[in-house]
């Protein structure tokens, strides 16, 4: 069910390129929906503009040590932290101005460009988000390293780093990526490269920009200056550049990325086989869900998601909704058709009435999810019911469910009904999922 999001307004950085050396100034910029991740060099005469996308990657022999794009001769260079960013924290749409060839180093990490992100706000739009969703192994590599993304519900990766002309132990890390995971964790590790290489850089134009300020430098006996921001903070800038070069499918990827000493050569390679399995797979691996409108379903959004009609459809509103929760409400009145026959003389909901209301709110959260669409959730048991209070005509019920399990063809979730905070009632509910 989730929204493409851009930026609520404007944001600027500036910087020194890591290799061109040039001061770089740009803006972030919102974007429509649908329209991806663009640059525009706006120093060029044309002010072109390049889309963020695998078929606009520069020639990887030309671009050692960098991810780079270009098009009709324009090019921008080291767009991996941004574009790692940009996916971290799930930004679809944005427009960057650029006022020279290579986004800014900053200190080497992305945390500058998680400031501007956050500091320019982050807002969905009406569009829904689209993602690639690996079905079978794709796998890259060489004699010395691999890369291999297997089928996974979530975005992983884990990462083995290996370094023997150093003193660094091999190391490896495993990581769930989603917004707080790469902001806390990945996102500070910088730049690095191995004492021996800087005289061969230097000689092929490279990291003319770089110094101690914004490089870490790794000599056979530990790091040449300052200390490390994480144990493994290579590993996790390795994790980095696989996040950001991924980015370049145009969407995001769901799978567990495997890697075994990859860099960028190995990443864009791993990247183009995966286009060629978007291709050929089409719309079944594109995962494309309902537009969900802000905030709220109203009774009308709510028929189009469950098969529930008048006088068995127990919600009026869903007023927060994502894949694992949602919190529904229903208003009761003197009307309502099962307050005439259930102690009519003292009005009282019926409990099992609340279960069902509290049911189709669960209904909601997994009909929602696209895999399911076409079919119906039926009640396979209810556990741990507990009723703690009498409801009557004139009280609000609001249902706060939670997904406490998914398989492909069950689902169970704990639901509370509340009046005033106060708990009515509460249980858990298993649900076995059909065709219609």
């Amino acid at each position: 069910m989730a929204l493409q999001r851009t930026i609520e307004k404007e944001s600027k950085l500036e910087g020194i390129g890591l290799h061109t050396g040039k001061n770089i100034s740009l803006r972030l910029l919102p974007a429509e929906a649908d329209s991806g991740v663009k640059f525009k060099r706006i120093d060029l005469a044309d002010k072109p503009v390049i889309s963020a996308l695998a078929s606009n990657l520069t020639d990887a022999s030309k671009s050692l040590r960098r991810t780079s794009i270009g098009s009709d001769g324009a090019e921008i260079h080291t767009i991996e932290h941004l574009l790692a960013t940009l996916s971290g924290l799930a930004i679809d749409n944005i427009m960057i101005e650029i006022d020279g060839p290579e986004l800014p180093g900053l200190d080497g990490s992305a945390n500058g460009f998680v400031r501007a992100i956050k500091e320019a706000g982050i807002r969905e739009q009406d569009s829904v988000r689209k993602e690639f969703c690996v079905r079978e192994p794709i796998w890259a590599g060489d004699e010395n390293s691999l890369l291999v993304i297997l089928p996974d519900v979530n975005f992983k990766i884990s990462y083995t780093l290996d370094y023997p002309t150093t003193n660094f132990k091999t190391q490896y890390g495993h990581f769930i990526i989603n917004s707080q995971t790469y902001e806390n964790d990945i996102a500070p590790s910088r730049t690095f490269c191995l004492e021996e290489e800087v005289e061969r850089l230097r000689n092929l134009g490279l990291g003319k920009g770089a110094s101690l300020d914004n490089t870490v430098v790794v000599g056979k006996e530990g790091i040449i200056s300052g200390r490390l921001r994480f144990e493994d903070e290579f590993l996790r800038h390795k994790v980095l550049d696989i996040i950001g070069d991924l980015y370049l499918l145009g969407y995001r990827v769901r799978g567990h990325v495997i890697a075994i000493k990859s860099g960028h050569a190995l990443n864009i390679e791993l990247l183009h086989k995966i286009m060629k399995h978007a291709e050929s797979a089409g719309e079944k691996d594109t995962i494309k869900s309902s537009p969900v409108p802000k905030g709220v379903l109203d009774i009308e959004d709510i028929k189009k998601i469950l098969p529930h009609r008048y006088p068995f459809l127990m919600i009026d509103r869903i007023l927060e909704l994502n894949e694992r929760s949602a919190v529904g409400m229903k208003k009761l009145t003197k009307s309502d058709y099962f307050f005439a026959g259930h102690f009519p003389g003292n009005p009282v909901m019926p409990g099992v009435l609340m279960l069902e209301a509290m049911a189709q709110v669960g209904g909601v959260i997994l009909l929602s999810r696209p895999e399911n669409t076409g079919k119906i959730a039926y009640f396979m048991s209810i556990n741990n019911a507990k009723f703690r209070r009498i409801v009557r005509p004139g009280d609000e019920l609001r249902f706060e469910v939670d997904v406490v399990r998914y398989k492909t063809r069950t689902g169970r979730v704990h639901g509370k009904a509340l009046v005033n905070g106060n708990l009515a009632a509460e249980a858990d509910l298993n649900f076995v999922f059909e065709k219609e």
